[in-house]
């Protein structure tokens, strides 16, 4: 057998995976040598058949390589000639490090403002900002999705509304007004995807860069970021057993926005007091300012209903209120929703569309028909006695005495609770004994802002969720505890 006759070029370098698709394997192999100049402008190619030789393949694998190639203009062909390299720039830029471009100021904004990864598994006693998973209807929402995915209107199929999908929107609107006595029109309300695009809407829109934002501190560190990023300056106001020190507050100059959790205030868990919400109020009146108003948890009331946010005590048009399912359904819903004054509701819909046209619409028409059959206000009331019940499991078992630690605060409202510890060593030591025996723990010290005045010491605490878990497992995690923490 004669030998396969030499090529015009030296091709021998080629190695192809039988298992991995040849003729993608080649032409990459052949793109990466024209691209790098090992193959240079006008170099003429072997036959496809003398290239199939060289390789061991067949004749048709090359030929669909160099069809890519053709495609894709690497290559062009003379008729009666062969195929040769095209004509490509011979500049080559000098190997450099990968640097880039230098970032514009968003960017490098973000790069110091950015959320940390989620905690990752099956929720754990005391994971935070985690309802009780294992009591949603999932059959029922099952049930509902398949029903619309069956025969969807064709209607319902293409670009939606950026501002929600219209039943869900006066769904919302007319469970705001039976459940927290907050009077608005569906054509103010803005469906998002979760709290937190809602707050970055805010921040988009409402601030400029070098704007001063009052934020709570401690405080939900994620709002602030979002603020931070839109080119703020994050103003810390303190927080005492009232909530926001509105006299600190009226002390900012320059400040026109501020960023608050009334009903139950991350992560102390306080709730801000009538006196304080009109407070809040006249000042926004006073500074022709924004109240962005986030009630992520204010379903959870153990004595009474829930409180009336500041939105229903808004006569003058100056809160944005802040929802979210997630908190009674689960966080990966990522469903969401603002109520906003009427003069910015179509500029928040017009700036969600730039971002992601709309959400999607098979969760919003679930959500609807979840609230509209009777659904959503059965589970809510589920879910409050449920988290009552877990909460009372902490309280009673917790342990009554604990060197360092504050003795367990009252918990009227919300999903978590704050316990004071004498200073930064202590909460850190408890934290990590915790978190390496297996029990989620979060320090206020975290909440914090990093130029805040107060004394380091002063900022110490634990932070613990207890609606995550059922209350054989909250038992089960404090007993944990006290062997971790030798009580």
């Amino acid at each position: 057998m004669s030998a396969a006759p030499p090529l015009p070029v030296d091709l021998s370098g080629i190695r192809l995976d039988p298992g991995q698709g040849l003729s993608r394997q080649l032409y990459q192999a052949l793109r990466e040598r024209i691209l790098d100049g090992r193959l240079v402008s006008r170099t003429r190619l072997p036959a496809t058949r003398d290239l199939a030789a060289l390789l061991g393949i067949s004749r048709n694998t090359v030929t669909r390589a160099f069809d890519q190639l053709y495609a894709e203009g690497y290559v062009e062909g003379r008729v009666g000639d062969g195929t040769y390299v095209a004509e490509l720039s011979t500049a080559r830029p000098v190997p450099q490090p990968p640097a880039g471009p230098a970032p514009g100021p968003a960017l490098q904004r973000l790069q110091e403002h950015h959320l940390p990864p989620p905690v990752t598994g099956a929720p754990r006693a005391f994971r935070i900002g985690v309802p009780a998973f294992d009591l949603f209807p999932f059959e029922t929402w099952a049930r509902l999705q398949a029903r619309f995915w069956r025969k969807p209107s064709p209607a319902r199929l293409g670009y939606g509304d950026p501002a929600g999908d219209w039943s869900l929107r006066e769904l919302v609107a007319a469970y705001l007004r039976s459940s927290r006595g907050l009077s608005c029109d569906p054509a103010q309300v803005v469906i998002t995807c979760g709290a937190q695009q809602a707050i970055s809407l805010c921040a988009q829109l409402l601030v400029q860069p070098g704007d001063r934002v009052a934020i709570e501190n401690p405080g939900y560190r994620a709002a602030g970021h979002a603020f931070a990023v839109a080119g703020a300056e994050l103003c810390g106001v303190p927080v005492d057993n009232d909530g926001l020190d509105c006299a600190a507050l009226a002390r900012l100059e320059d400040c026109r926005l501020a960023y608050v959790t009334p009903s139950h205030q991350y992560p102390t868990g306080v709730t801000l007091s009538l006196a304080r919400r009109l407070e809040l109020l006249e000042w926004a009146e006073r500074r022709d300012g924004w109240i962005v108003e986030d009630d992520y948890d204010g379903e959870y009331r153990y004595s009474g209903t829930p409180l009336a946010p500041l939105a229903a005590l808004d006569r003058q048009g100056r809160v944005i209120y802040v929802g979210t399912f997630c908190k009674i359904t689960f966080p990966a819903l990522r469903l969401g929703y603002l109520v906003l004054p009427p003069a910015l509701a179509e500029s928040f819909a017009r700036r969600r569309a730039l971002d992601m046209r709309h959400s999607e619409i098979g969760t919003q028409a679930v959500m609807a028909e979840f609230i509209a059959a009777g659904h959503f206000q059965r589970h809510v009331r589920r879910m409050r006695l449920a988290a009552r019940a877990r909460r009372d499991a902490l309280l009673r078992d917790w342990p009554e005495a604990i060197p360092g630690c504050a003795p367990m605060p009252p918990v009227d409202a919300g999903l978590h609770l704050c316990v004071r510890v004498d200073g930064l060593a202590r909460e850190r030591e408890l934290v990590n004994s915790a978190r390496t025996a297996g029990v989620e723990l979060n320090g206020l010290s975290e909440y914090w802002l990093e130029n805040s005045p107060e004394p380091v010491d002063n900022r110490a605490g634990l932070v613990l969720g207890f609606a995550a878990v059922p209350e054989a497992q909250i038992a089960e995690a404090i007993s944990t505890l006290r062997k971790a923490w030798h009580l």
